[in-house]
C-alpha cells in the first residue's frame, strides 16, 4: 500500500494493489500497522459504516468533536464518489481550505481522514456505495455540520448546485464563519 500526505495535514490518499483475475479481484484493502508506521496514526476501528446514495446527492461537510477525536478511512466500494475533507482546525495554517479527490469503485483508493476536519463527498454515480471506517463511534452531541455550499468554501462538487441533492440538516446547517463564532470547531 502506498500512502502519500494531501494539501492538509491529517489527509492521506492510500493506494493498494487490486489483484484481477478471471475469478474477480482481490485487494488488501485496511492495514492498521502499515498505517501506522507511514503516518503515525493509530488507527483502531469503532465503528463502520456503509451508504449508498443516488445521483447528486451530497452527504457533509461533518466533523465530530468527540474528547477522542474521529478520524475516518473511506472508500468508495461501488459507482464514484468526489471525496471532500475541510480544514475546520482555526489554529491550522490550512484553515478553511479543502481537498478534492475522485475516488471510483475498485481503484484501490482510499482517503485517511485524522480528527479534527470535516469530511463531506457527493455521489458522481446512480447507486454509489460508500464504506467508512471511523476511530470512534457516533456520538450526536459532539457531531457537527457545515453547509457543504459555504460560498468562504468554494468547494468544487463537479456537479452544478441544481443537480445536488442535500438533506435538509445539510442544507440548512451554518457556514464555517458561523461554526466559529458559536466555538463549535476543534480546538
Amino acid at each position: 500500500m502506498t500512502i502519500e500526505p494531501l494539501g492538509i495535514h491529517g489527509t492521506w490518499l492510500c493506494t493498494s494493489t487490486v489483484w484481477e483475475d478471471d475469478r474477480g479481484s482481490f485487494r488488501e484493502w485496511f492495514k492498521k500497522d502499515g498505517i501506522a508506521s507511514v503516518t503515525g496514526l493509530d488507527f483502531s476501528v469503532a465503528q463502520a459504516n456503509i451508504s449508498e446514495s443516488k445521483f447528486g446527492v451530497v452527504r457533509g461537510i461533518h466533523y465530530s468533536l468527540a474528547t477522542v477525536g474521529q478520524a475516518k478511512w473511506v472508500t468508495c466500494v461501488k459507482g464514484a464518489i468526489r471525496d471532500v475533507v475541510v480544514d475546520v482546525r482555526p489554529s491550522s495554517s490550512t484553515y478553511g481550505q479543502y481537498v478534492a479527490v475522485d475516488l471510483t469503485g475498485g481503484d484501490g483508493q482510499s482517503l485517511l481522514i485524522g480528527a479534527g476536519l470535516g469530511h463531506g463527498f457527493i455521489s458522481l454515480e446512480a447507486g454509489s456505495v460508500v464504506s467508512y471506517l471511523l476511530s470512534s463511534s457516533y456520538s450526536p452531541s459532539e457531531e457537527f455540520e457545515i453547509n457543504p455550499l459555504d460560498p468562504a468554501l468554494g468547494i468544487d462538487w463537479g456537479l452544478p448546485t441544481e443537480k445536488m441533492i442535500l438533506s435538509t440538516k445539510d442544507s440548512a446547517a451554518p457556514s464555517l464563519s458561523e461554526r466559529s463564532k458559536k466555538n463549535q470547531l476543534p480546538a
